[in-house]
């Protein structure tokens, strides 16, 4: 069978970029630790939840862990805080070296949450219950934003964590 010269060329060429593609898939995976986001491990009925998903706050699990009840709903995150912020917005403070995880849904549309400088990010859909663990080594204020557009007062949806020294 005779294959023409330049189609051979880009036989080869075809080939050698799958190759290219298929090694920076492993790498990631095997040298980088990339992975994909994993399924919600908690569903919940979205017009139960003040049922069947914690009351919203702070959990102190001991050995500098935490947990996060977060409940988001046009346009504000529930994390059943009394400080607020001068916007309105709750506030939890846990000390430097903590590690925090988050757990959270939504009680009425889809709405996103991220954390500034860390690598947490969520789309809360209502019914789901998404989790996310992270560690903060560094004092300061970072904030947790919706990055889902959800309505009018979008733009206000923010809540701060404040790590302490």
């Amino acid at each position: 069978m005779h294959v023409d010269r330049f189609e051979r060329y880009w036989l080869i060429i075809i080939a050698a970029v799958m190759g290219a593609f298929f090694a920076a898939l492993l790498a990631g995976a095997l040298i980088f630790g990339v992975r994909l986001p994993s399924n919600p491990t908690q569903y919940i009925n979205p017009l139960a939840v003040d049922e069947e998903f914690p009351e919203p706050g702070l959990r102190d699990m001991g050995n500098g862990q935490y947990t996060v009840y977060i409940l988001a709903q046009m346009w504000r995150f529930d994390l059943g805080s009394d400080e607020k912020d001068a916007d309105g917005n709750d506030v939890i403070r846990v000390p430097a070296g903590s590690q925090v995880t988050f757990s959270i849904t939504s009680r009425d549309v889809t709405h996103g949450f991220i954390i500034e400088r860390h690598n947490a990010n969520i789309e809360v859909v209502p019914g789901h219950v998404g989790n996310v663990t992270v560690k903060f080594e560094t004092p300061g204020e970072y904030r947790m934003l919706c990055h889902e557009y959800c309505g009018q007062g979008h733009h206000r949806m923010h809540a701060t964590i404040i790590v302490e020294e």
